[in-house]
């Protein structure tokens, strides 16, 4: 590939991504900051709290249903024309966020709107994550795919790093202000981001694995139908695989921000702050760690990402409970920083090399939005309903880092590694099939 192309291509996978990640992430951090009072108000602050943090993991159910449309309008008429209609959704319901009225002004239909709005956020997260990642790895050479898989993979934490900086100039407002008019900025400004990821993306032809698919009439005609007939065990080890790339993700980069303020008494800038430093050193380490997979092979390094985050779930928590702002930015750093970076920046680019071309959008998707959904939106959730039902031990919310990290393994367990293999070398009519499901390397 060109050089001119191979940078097009990355940028329009990036910044799409990352516009996504922007808006989602936003919602997550006022949704502890701000929603809990001004939408979901109740005289008891932890019900308004896990109210405001339901909001936040209904999204996470919707977006399976949300990759099931647009994975198949991906798989049925291409990669690109995906991506314009998921990034137009979510960018438009996450401007109209900025100018809701709240509970004060409208009672019960301030919380209902806004609710709607996040469903709108789901549906179109849904199907762009897959698109996203198809757009690299489609298009990376061989023996570069685990590098070019990364980089969609940034998006995640550079969207957290905007939304987290954005909210952080802003919080230093006086209260009053902040909680008036100063969270509803990020989100007004978010559309000029996404008019700047529309005009990018326009200019990007369809990936040569979608190209080759169609040229050959080798288009699934409904591929939900041909996913779950045929690729069902890997939709099951992709599910599982996620678990542990988006539990504790969300435990280290949401959850914290309440956490540490309301239950061990750090500052609202001091939190934002530790998450921020960490987001930026993980998103240099994520396409340092797609580049070592196309070395080493992507299966060590994420067995080995999760082995380390299995242990370091009560060191985590010790560290916090220290008082010490210092050790706050290093827990956060060793966690989210530094433990969770080799795992999704090689999760993308497993579930690629999983799946058939003809039905390889509908089944990352599937897989990567049902494990976001049974263990993504709902890790701030379940941590807060855990410290409120065990007297604020952190002992319970440790146990389920673990688990996460746990059913992981297991579901990684059976899939071999494919780097530096031909992407396509799966499609019917090659000479060599996949290597998928405790499936071996055989020629036709």
């Amino acid at each position: 590939m060109e050089k001119k192309l191979e940078k097009k291509v990355l940028i329009a996978s990036l910044i799409g991504s990352s516009i996504e990640w922007f808006d989602y992430f936003l919602y997550g951090t006022v949704a502890a900051l701000v929603f809990n009072q001004m939408f979901f108000h109740n005289d008891d602050p932890a019900v308004g709290l896990m109210l405001a943090y339901a909001s936040f993991a209904l999204a996470f159910f919707i977006r399976p249903l949300g990759g099931v449309i647009f994975s198949h309008i991906g798989d049925k008429i291409g990669r690109k024309k995906t991506l314009v209609l998921t990034l137009s959704l979510m960018g438009g319901a996450t401007v109209l966020m900025g100018f809701l009225p709240t509970y004060d002004n409208i009672g019960v239909a301030a919380p209902i709107l806004l609710i709607i709005l996040r469903l709108i956020q789901g549906i179109g997260l849904g199907g762009e994550w897959g698109g996203a990642l198809l757009l690299a790895v489609e298009y990376a050479p061989k023996d570069r795919r685990g590098f070019f898989g990364s980089i969609p993979q940034m998006g995640v934490t550079i969207g957290m790093l905007l939304g987290t900086l954005a909210l952080s100039i802003m919080t230093l407002l006086p209260e009053e202000a902040f909680l008036s008019w100063g969270w509803r900025v990020p989100f007004i400004l978010s559309a000029l981001l996404v008019f700047f990821g529309l005009w990018i993306r326009k200019g990007i032809d369809e990936t040569p694995s979608f190209k080759k698919a169609k040229e050959k009439g080798e288009i699934a005609k409904i591929p939900f139908v041909e996913t779950m007939r045929s690729h069902w065990k890997e939709v099951l080890i992709a599910v599982g695989a996620k678990v542990v790339e988006t539990a504790p993700f969300y435990i280290f980069g949401t959850f914290i921000v309440s956490y540490a303020t309301t239950q061990l008494g750090f500052s609202r800038t001091v939190t934002l702050n530790a998450v921020t430093i960490a987001t930026i050193i993980t998103t240099i380490l994520i396409p340092i760690m797609g580049k070592l997979s196309d070395k080493i092979g992507r299966k060590k390094l994420y067995v080995g990402g999760t082995v380390l985050m299995m242990l370091y779930a009560f060191p985590y928590f010790w560290l916090l409970h220290q008082g010490s702002p210092v050790l706050l930015i290093v827990a956060t750093i060793l966690g989210l920083g530094i433990i969770w970076a080799p795992i999704t920046a090689v999760l993308g680019t497993m579930f690629s090399e999983i799946f058939k071309s003809n039905v390889r959008y509908t089944g990352i998707t599937l897989g990567y939005q049902i494990g976001a959904a049974l263990a993504g939106g709902t890790a701030p959730l379940v941590a807060t309903a855990l410290l409120n039902a065990y007297d604020n031990s952190y002992v319970p919310v440790a146990l389920y880092i673990m688990l996460a990290a746990a059913i992981s393994l297991i579901a990684i367990a059976s899939v071999r590694d494919r780097s530096n293999q031909d992407l396509d070398s799966d499609l019917p009519g090659e000479d060599s099939i996949r290597t998928g499901f405790g499936q071996t390397d055989q020629k036709a």
